[in-house]
């Protein structure tokens, strides 16, 4: 391990190495991205544009741009240089898969869910040809030869390869069909029909970019959808997998190899024409695209793969990566140069946690051992040093405990089995088969002699403690010895002990919890009130009180003495998977499927706070037995541990906190702000409005104020000045002093420099067009001195694009524009110069070095450089990442 890059809360959706691979952009659920600096391990760059998950990221080939397709249909090409959004793109109906810059011209592909390729023109920011040759989703897509050739991978087994044609730099005469455009008038382009004609008048303003003709399809062995479709760095290998393990190698032809196979074909077909006596064998010659495209090899992984990536090594061997839906990363080594080529696995990183999920846990009575327990396994954890201590193999638990003394766990499972295991031999001593159907419910009893289990076979069965004669040592083992039944009319969910270990309550599939004496096993209380089955509950330490969370998504507080239902709390967004109470103490903890841990007051009915970490459904948690740890088990596959902090939790701050973050997801799901006179079209803004975007726009206008007043005070101050014949002493506003007594328009720049460049647009959307005039008036005076003439610009051209009538009808502001237009143009021009000037000094410069040396400098300078940076990652013992 290297590195760790912190994030946020929200979980990570997709991951884009940079060209240089020195960042990552990581795309996440709620829509933002980050790019990480992979030497610092800090995120420089934040992008909010999607309101859902990023579902596929890209870098163009110089890595000033990126790419981001998203759950929101929509895609989005942002300026990383000058950490912006530049358009975003709508036209999709569907989940975005994958998005792919081309190298060679400004264009960008996308494919989606609604089984269309759409190319865009990205000089004029239009969609301007869709693929439709796919009858379901499109899941991936590649280029391979050059640019020259494109691959998609949809819902069947087919991969289908479409031939590209970039119309404007086609000039042979011998290829009539590809010349589209409409002066065409090469001797091959009169042999075309008339069909072709008519043809051309109707795709002609597609086809004058890109001409798509699909070649044919590749058949993949795997009958399932696509997963993942991708390449090599350098285009020599494709690769793909479906939602099982296989992972699928092809070798893609370079044009050299292409032109050696063409030339021993056609030797051959001479040869069998001057047998046959045959004459013009050429025409006949040509290479089939399962030929271009050749099979290597199929690689069988050890669970169902997730993602993948290809590196190819100098030494000519072909490295992959996979991660797989287990938590495990592999990587395989493939010896390309062996007769038959064959994948072999060199290493596997893999975690001590488990590789399904986690359905019960269970805390030691010294609050240091964590018993976690899955389908194939059980683990015992050390809470101290959060490392596994032990693992033994087991049936697909349920329900769990440790039994008193620490030294043993008991397991219940689907098939009804109960299993003893011995922690310090790490052995499973015994197996009893104790239901007919899943034990649903374990339950110790209080005075430790025994406990209580429950079924999905309508029982309750009571167990206790006994020592027993080891037939393979002298000392005695313990054992379980099946003592009672109570038998029921309905499955068994969840059993409990009152402390005192007079009351069991029993929960039952018709959504009833009933309790029972447990020395008489007569009936006492029925606690009716549920429209689904309670799925857990749990008795207080005085007994006084028993709580009970159902599918149903509630919670309901009931008196143990007369069974009335004290309140009904609404808990979670969905079904309440785990509930218990804090010991000594009137709290407790439910856990949902709302991925949500929450801790509520059953005194005074209130919701004291909420834990969000997991990612998905929370299946189970446990307490401490001194109420100071909460571990919780979830969907996502990770173990979460919580600790109670010494500090006061203040209820009101809670639900201000709770309040502002709604307000923030509401501000977010809004409708984006209109820009007048336009429609929505194929382009928008990249940005969108958030908390932050109105935060900004708020500084700004509180800016602007301050400027206002400072100028209005500072008139009256020269006033009476006047008035009094001398110079009175002049206030200076406390903030400005803070600056270092700047002037106040100097302070509103200062303000503006701080917006974040990615903001910049939807903060002044948000502006009131009553702060633009004297914004304007300040611009003109900043360009005029010759500050942030880039920023300003950027900023001017937006304000007057959105408030163009405004601005134009306003007769005050007419020679405020005109005076812009002066200032602005010749600072422009003037920064322009200075680029243009530095780019021939740096131009004049290289000719010099390569005259001196008269070596091509650049592509040498590259190489060492190169070479000099794999030496100091070396040294550094820095792997930036597993590209």
């Amino acid at each position: 391990q290297v590195l760790i890059l912190k994030g946020l809360k929200q979980q990570v959706s997709c991951l884009c190495p940079s060209p240089d691979g020195l960042h990552l952009a990581v795309g996440y659920e709620d829509g933002a991205i980050r790019v990480f600096n992979l030497l610092s391990g800090e995120s420089t760059i934040t992008f909010n544009g999607h309101r859902a998950a990023v579902t596929a990221l890209q870098y163009d080939h110089l890595g000033g741009r990126l790419v981001s397709g998203s759950k929101d249909t929509e895609v989005i090409v942002w300026d990383v240089i000058n950490e912006s959004g530049l358009y975003r793109l709508r036209g999709h109906k569907d989940v975005i898969t994958q998005v792919l810059f081309l190298k060679e011209k400004n264009l960008l592909v996308t494919c989606a869910k609604d089984t269309l390729v759409k190319w865009w023109d990205l000089d004029t920011q239009h969609c301007f040809k869709s693929l439709v040759g796919h009858r379901a989703e499109v899941w991936g897509m590649a280029l391979l030869s050059k640019e020259k050739r494109l691959i998609t991978g949809s819902a069947d087994s087919e991969l289908r390869v479409w031939d590209l044609t970039y119309i404007q730099e086609v000039k042979d005469p011998d290829e009539p069909e590809s010349k589209k455009s409409k002066g065409s008038s090469s001797p091959g382009a009169e042999e075309n029909t008339e069909e072709d004609e008519t043809l051309e008048l109707d795709e002609h303003p597609e086809e004058r970019i890109v001409k798509c003709s699909k070649v044919g399809s590749i058949l993949r062995e795997g009958r399932d959808r696509v997963v993942t479709l991708g390449t090599d760095r350098m285009g020599k290998f494709l690769a793909c997998h479906g939602t099982d393990a296989v992972l699928e190698v092809f070798s893609v032809l370079s044009e050299e190899e292409i032109q050696k196979k063409l030339e021993k074909k056609m030797k051959k077909a001479r040869k069998k024409a001057k047998q046959n006596s045959e004459e013009e064998p050429e025409r006949s010659v040509e290479l089939s695209l399962q030929e271009e495209i050749q099979r290597v090899t199929n690689v069988k992984a050890s669970s169902k793969i997730k993602s993948f990536d290809l590196i190819l090594s100098p030494k000519g061997e072909l490295k992959m990566v996979l991660l797989l839906q287990n938590n495990v990363i592999e990587l395989y080594n493939l010896d390309l140069s062996a007769q038959v080529p064959q994948a072999v696995r060199v290493s596997r990183i893999t975690i001590g946690g488990h590789r399904s999920d986690v359905r019960t846990l269970a805390f030691s009575s010294d609050n240091i051992a964590i018993l976690s327990a899955a389908a194939e396994s059980v683990k015992i954890w050390n809470r101290l040093t959060l490392q596994c201590i032990r693992t033994m193999e087991c049936e697909y638990a349920l329900c769990s405990l440790f039994v008193p003394g620490d030294r043993q766990v008991i397991l219940g499972t689907k098939t009804g089995k109960l299993q003893l295991y011995d922690l310090a031999s790490g052995s499973l001593i015994e197996t009893l088969d104790a239901h007919d159907g899943a034990v649903w419910s374990i339950a110790l009893s209080p005075d430790q002699h025994g406990f209580v289990t429950g079924g999905a076979d309508k029982c309750v069965k009571f167990w206790e403690f006994e020592l027993v004669k080891d037939e393979n040592s002298v000392q005695k083992r313990l054992s379980m010895k099946h003592v009672r039944v109570l038998q029921l009319d309905e499955d068994v969910l969840c059993v409990r002990y009152s402390p005192n270990q007079k009351l069991l309550a029993v929960s039952l599939l018709d959504c009833t919890v009933k309790v029972f004496y447990v020395d008489t096993l007569k009936f006492f209380l029925s606690l009716y009130g549920h429209k689904l089955p309670v799925l857990c509950m749990d008795i207080c330490y005085d007994g006084t009180l028993i709580a009970t969370g159902s599918a149903d998504r509630n919670v309901k507080i009931w008196g143990l003495d007369f069974g009335d239902c004290h309140r009904s709390l609404f808990a979670h967004d969905d079904s309440v998977m785990y509930l218990q109470f804090v010991p000594k103490s009137h709290l407790f903890f439910t856990a949902g499927k709302d991925s949500k841990i929450k801790q509520w007051d059953a005194d005074k009915f209130e919701h004291i706070q909420t834990l969000e970490g997991h990612h998905q459904e929370v299946w189970c948690l446990a307490l401490s037995p001194n109420g100071d740890y909460v571990v919780s088990a979830s969907h996502d596959k990770s173990l979460r541990l919580w600790e109670r902090t010494r500090e006061p939790l203040i209820l009101e701050e809670e639900r201000e906190m709770q309040r502002e973050a709604e307000y923030e997801e509401s501000v977010a799901k809004e409708e984006q702000p209109v820009v007048a006179g336009e429609r929505q079209g194929e382009t928008g803004l990249a940005g969108k409005k958030t908390i932050e975007t109105i935060k900004a726009a708020e500084r700004i206008m509180e800016a602007i104020e301050l400027y206002r007043e400072e100028t209005a005070k500072l008139k009256e101050h020269n006033a009476i000045c006047k008035a009094a014949g001398k110079e009175v002493p002049f206030p200076v506003n406390p903030i400005l002093r803070a600056y270092g007594n700047i002037t106040p328009s100097a302070y509103v720049l200062e303000v503006f420099k701080k917006v974040k460049s990615s903001e910049l647009e939807e903060s002044l959307l948000v502006l009131p067009f009553s702060y633009v005039p004297d914004l304007l008036r300040l611009f003109n005076e900043y360009i005029q001195q010759g500050s942030d003439v880039e920023l300003l610009c950027r900023a001017l051209l937006f304000l007057l694009k959105i408030h163009f009538g405004q601005i134009t009808s306003n007769q005050m502001l007419v020679t405020v524009i005109e005076n812009l237009k002066k200032t602005t143009i010749s600072r422009v021009s003037e920064a322009r110069d200075v680029l243009g000037f530095n780019m021939a000094g740096l131009q004049f410069l290289k000719r010099e070095i390569e005259a001196k040396e008269e070596v091509a400098f650049f592509a040498d300078a590259t190489e060492r450089f190169e070479e000099k940076k794999r030496k100091r990652k070396k040294k550094e013992k820095m792997v930036l990442a597993v590209l």
